[in-house]
């Protein structure tokens, strides 16, 4: 079995292998998008980008027929990519001003933006607000006092969501948790600062509460956290529809679900938890007494992660005998801090020798000055030759928007394929670009 064909859950949809024995996506030679293009390069496929957008809107359609599924921004966005996701009729999750003009140039619908973040600017804010944002996500008493002055001083009421923090734990990564109490996002309930933050809200000027949301982290393998954090969510709007007349309208059990990785990493299929979200919702809404809400969610990395790979250039190899050996490529942490950050792992295959099997293992090293910089450990591949096209798959999510110009390295060029076509949507950066804002 083919390298392309163990990793059929991993690579875009429309992966497959040449007359020539080479690697394609949409139909286009991998190394010969290399050669076109230079490496390293990101490929996007549009077709599994379109498919996994439909497939989301289905899946929790089924399951919850008053759904939105908006796009998490902060996994990957450009104009390109926000144009598809816009056309799929998506909404989208902004956390900055950047991603909401992105957002904005596209034409994408001011009433499905939802605005994210722990620390929003008040310049932010008021250009959320001027474009008519649909929701503003609060994260803190603050920001709920800023937000309600900005839009006092605009003249309109703008609706927004409360952040929550239930206190779950939902076992991954400590870096990518985001329920538990000790974490900067969100406003806990146990403390008493979420009851502060309706009493606040209720009494406003000038917003309009119309819902609460809550974020348990990324890469969520199993249902109950989500499960447990409806139940913890909904008592509160009982308790606060009870107290100070809430009208709990929209609820938003955040995103984080899980995609594989590896050969021997499966992730649960759309309607795992689109089935159980919505379960627990007609649960506790029955048990509470209250209509069920509006049900918004928000996948990123599982909407893009997959309809991507990076592609690098094999250079210097280092053969250590007895211990390691070392595959260097021309990108790394600059463009993939992943591993390095949170010690991630991926699979690689060689897109001009698809068809070979694997015949050796080695560690796939990035070029940079970090002994860290290291993409993928102990990856199986057919023999190794300097000048060989590595591609690593599920590179669509978080890789992009960390890349850095570390040590003065250029970010890497983007294309996307479609049709058989490949077009560049962001070209790769020049010297002339690293040095475009100094001042000498």
């Amino acid at each position: 079995m083919s390298a392309v064909e163990q990793m059929s859950a991993l690579l875009p949809d429309t992966a497959a292998i040449s007359e020539q024995g080479h690697l394609t996506i949409g139909g286009c030679d991998v190394a010969e998008l290399a050669a076109e293009f230079g490496t390293p390069l990101y490929i996007f496929d549009e077709a599994t980008l379109r498919r996994t957008c439909a497939e989301y809107r289905k899946g929790f359609g089924q399951s919850y027929s008053d759904t939105l599924v908006i796009y998490a921004a902060k996994a990957f966005l450009n104009r390109a990519l926000a144009t598809i996701i816009r056309e799929e009729g998506l909404g989208i999750d902004v956390v900055s001003g950047g991603e909401l003009s992105i957002a904005r140039s596209v034409g994408f619908p001011a009433e499905k933006v939802y605005f994210h973040g722990n620390n929003k600017l008040r310049e932010e804010i008021e250009l959320a607000i001027s474009w008519g944002i649909g929701r503003i996500v609060v994260d803190n008493l603050h920001e709920l006092s800023l937000v309600n002055e900005v839009a006092q001083e605009a003249g309109i009421t703008q609706d927004m969501l409360i952040r929550l923090t239930p206190g779950i734990d939902a076992h991954t990564h400590r870096h990518v948790t985001t329920g538990v109490i000790d974490s900067k996002f969100g406003l806990p309930i146990a403390l008493g600062l979420a009851e502060e933050a309706i009493s606040k809200a209720m009494s406003a000027s000038n917003v309009e509460l119309v819902g609460l949301h809550v974020h348990l982290g990324s890469l969520i393998f199993s249902v109950e956290p989500y499960q447990e954090a409806i139940k913890i969510v909904f008592q509160f709007a009982a308790e606060m529809r009870d107290e100070y007349g809430l009208d709990f309208r929209e609820f938003s059990p955040g995103g984080g679900f899980a995609i594989p990785y590896t050969r021997d990493d499966p992730a649960p299929d759309v309607g795992y938890y689109a089935s159980a979200i919505a379960e627990a919702i007609h649960a506790h809404s029955e048990e509470f007494g209250m209509k069920p809400p509006r049900l918004i969610v928000e996948p990123g990395r599982a909407i893009v992660g997959r309809s991507a790979v990076a592609v690098y250039r094999a250079g210097v190899i280092k053969d250590i005998p007895g211990v390691r050996k070392y595959v260097s490529v021309d990108g790394g942490i600059a463009d993939n801090i992943r591993p390095a950050l949170y010690g991630s792992r991926y699979e690689a295959l060689i897109a001009n020798k698809a068809a070979e099997n694997e015949a050796e293992m080695v560690t796939i090293a990035g070029k940079f000055c970090e002994s860290g910089d290291i993409l993928a450990k102990d990856a199986k591949l057919p023999e190794v030759a300097p000048g060989d096209i590595i591609v690593i798959p599920v590179c669509g999510a978080y890789c992009l928007p960390m890349a850095s110009n570390y040590n003065a390295s250029l970010r890497p060029a983007i294309v996307m394929i479609s049709e058989g076509k490949a077009r560049v949507t962001r070209r790769r950066e020049s010297y002339d670009d690293l040095m475009r804002y100094d001042v000498a």
